[in-house]
């Protein structure tokens, strides 16, 4: 049985599932579609365009589906679209696409802390962490399993592959391979995401190969085609290596933290 509080507004049209809570001055705008088991507390804003999936929790001041802050959009309809088991903490403003029937992305289990704010057309994966005062860009992915400290900034088009670790106040300028951490700014690499690796039960000999990998990469001299031939070489193949070749081959080689010259020979 849901529990929808009367001094909360909830348009006509919002399609509100099994279980839900609605707390008091929570606004729930027209096509809106919330569902079974989540709890919106006071004062969140769920506007137009809205897809919630199961059992989220979304905090005192959250918006939700804003319209996007881009001069390219014309009033299109766009959505935000969140899948299931998130919580959203306090003043999170997430905008939806900018073109008709575009979207924004949030997967499941993720944990999006205090004043983060996502960008339009964003995608983030499942069981990431968004510290406080995370900023994420129009166009920006983030990769599952991911986590980006407090007041981090990722810049438009960037891309985070999965398992990465951004230190506190890192401004991400270029594309992230997986497993990496990163921190600084400019932004540098600070080795492999061993420790959140080791808690999924990622092996040592793994690890000691995907830090070969980025030694090759990012502690080498050399340009990244170089690296990643003598990653074919010198790496035995694993679904880790094979995830790293493949990012860093699908984004034309351009990364993070390497010099513009270093990218071609």
């Amino acid at each position: 049985m849901s529990i929808l509080s009367n001094l909360a507004y909830i348009h006509p049209d919002a399609k509100i599932g099994n279980d839900v809570i609605i707390d008091a001055f929570a606004f729930i705008d027209k096509n809106v579609e919330i569902g079974d088991g989540t709890h919106i507390h006071p004062h969140a804003s769920i506007l137009s365009g809205a897809r919630i999936g199961k059992n989220n929790e979304i905090f005192e001041g959250a918006i939700i589906s804003a319209t996007p802050q881009d001069f390219r959009w014309k009033g299109e309809n766009s959505f935000v679209v969140i899948g299931d088991n998130n919580k959203i903490r306090e003043q999170v403003i997430i905008n939806r696409g900018i073109e008709k029937d575009g979207k924004t992305v949030i997967g499941n289990n993720s944990f999006i802390l205090a004043q983060t704010h996502i960008g339009h057309d964003s995608q983030i994966g499942n069981y990431c962490v968004l510290g406080n005062g995370v900023k994420i860009a129009g166009n920006v992915i983030i990769g599952n399993y991911s986590i980006l400290s407090s007041g981090v900034i990722v810049h438009e088009k960037c891309h985070v592959g999965d398992w990465c670790l951004i230190k506190g106040g890192t401004r991400v300028n270029g594309n992230i391979p997986p497993f990496a951490t990163m921190a600084h700014n400019p932004i540098s690499y600070f080795g492999v995401n061993a420790y959140v690796l080791k808690k999924a039960n990622k092996s040592d000999h793994i690890i000691d190969d995907i830090a070969k990998c980025y030694r090759h990469v990012y502690q080498s001299s050399t340009s990244t085609y170089n690296a990643l031939r003598r990653i074919k070489d010198d790496v035995e193949p694993s679904p880790e290596r094979d995830a790293i070749i493949l990012f860093i081959e699908s984004h034309d080689m351009k990364l993070a933290a390497i010099p513009l010259n270093d990218i071609f020979d």
